[in-house]
């Protein structure tokens, strides 16, 4: 089409009479053609078109030394900024596929440190989601598991000190420990002084046993039985898990909180075992810090507990969809730390026998709490 305007304006402007020129009109054919031709056809046009217009001023024996200039100066530059645009063009789609490359590696290495939570597992229903706060990342320091159990389900939600490569596989590390010591140990006290000594471990061959001290992680440990509807819970220097029962949020405060896993040797601990009720319709929702220190435009942190207080719906994977959606909405789709979240609801089920409900809405049970020392040797 290009060299077909330039053909039929070149005929037509040989034998036109008078002082008036179609050849001028040349100068719009590069300009328009580059919009979608390669920089080797555009290049072509240009020179054709110049071409053209020498050859029309020569037959006619006239001289436009300002048209002729702003045509050449015009398909100079036309086909300059086509070959830059071409060449950006291939350097975003290089930038693309490496994204992509970069988003797949992501995507596997969330599946090996954090492979999904089975959706149901027994009476409860789960879901969970990971928030990374760096830009293609897909996990990062916080970290989330589930083990079956022959009497119910143990879950694990935490945070690794620090950022990178080195917190992810700290929390790759522990959440293996966690998926093997889960089914060893007997009770909760007992396998959160099995994870102490498993980062103190880790800690010590990786950065070395002087500096050892300076690696722990924040966790909340559960058990979930399937008979009973309680949860028992190890708190390990964790935000406090949330109960969701009918129009109530309640804070489930641990009665002896012990340090991050890693600190035991540093201090006099001790963990205990806190129980609360867990009925039929309750719902669990377990996070990290990134969630509740997430800063809006103005500097204020996220308020979790207002707003699900303003929930409509507590089915596992809409509530999690619900508070996702509204904690990137506050913080304008940027977190500036990972955030990890669980919400764990309790399905219709008959209870057995010493299963009760609390008629008041109090979630913590009375005279339940089971505590062991930690050892400094272990």
């Amino acid at each position: 089409m290009p060299f077909l305007f330039i053909f039929a304006i070149t005929l037509i402007d040989l034998p036109f009479p008078g002082s008036l020129h179609l050849g001028d009109l040349l100068i719009v054919v590069p300009v328009i053609t580059a919009w979608y031709a390669s920089p080797r056809l555009t290049a072509m046009v240009c020179a054709a078109a110049v071409a053209a217009l020498v050859a029309i001023y020569a037959v006619r024996q006239s001289a436009s030394p300002p048209q002729m200039a702003a045509l050449i100066v015009t398909s100079v530059f036309t086909a300059i900024a086509r070959y830059l645009s071409k060449r950006q063009q291939r350097e975003m789609v290089k930038v693309r596929r490496e994204m992509v490359q970069v988003r797949t590696v992501s995507e596997a290495a969330q599946l090996a440190v954090l492979p999904p939570l089975p959706r149901e597992a027994g009476p409860l229903r789960l879901a969970s989601v990971y928030l990374a706060a760096e830009d293609e990342a897909h996990v990062g320091g916080d970290l989330y598991a589930a083990v079956r159990t022959p009497t119910g389900i143990r879950l694990i939600i935490g945070d690794v000190r620090g950022k990178g490569l080195p917190a992810v596989g700290a929390a790759a590390r522990l959440v293996g420990t966690f998926r093997g010591a889960a089914r060893q140990q007997d009770t909760l006290p007992d396998l959160a002084a099995s994870l102490d000594s498993s980062v103190r471990s880790d800690a010590s061959e990786v950065a070395g046993p002087e500096r050892a001290g300076e690696s722990f992680v924040t966790a909340t440990i559960l058990e979930i039985p399937d008979r009973e509807p309680v949860v028992r819970s190890v708190t390990c220097g964790h935000p406090p898990p949330l109960l969701l029962r009918a129009d109530h949020v309640v804070t489930l405060e641990a009665s002896q909180p012990a340090p991050p896993l890693g600190l035991a040797p540093l201090l006099s601990t001790t963990y205990c075992t806190d129980t609360f009720s867990f009925c039929a319709g309750d719902t669990l929702l377990l996070y990290t810090d990134g969630v509740i220190e997430a800063r809006n435009a103005i500097g204020a942190f996220y308020p979790l507990v207002e707003r699900l207080t303003t929930r409509t719906d507590s089915h596992s994977t809409r509530l999690l969809d619900h508070i996702r959606d509204d904690l990137l909405t506050y913080v304008g789709g940027r977190l500036g730390d990972d955030a990890a979240m669980i919400v764990v609801e309790r399905k219709p089920f008959e209870t057995g026998a010493g299963a009760h409900s609390e008629p008041d809405g109090s979630a913590q049970q009375s005279g339940t709490h089971h505590c062991r020392s930690a050892d400094p040797a272990a």
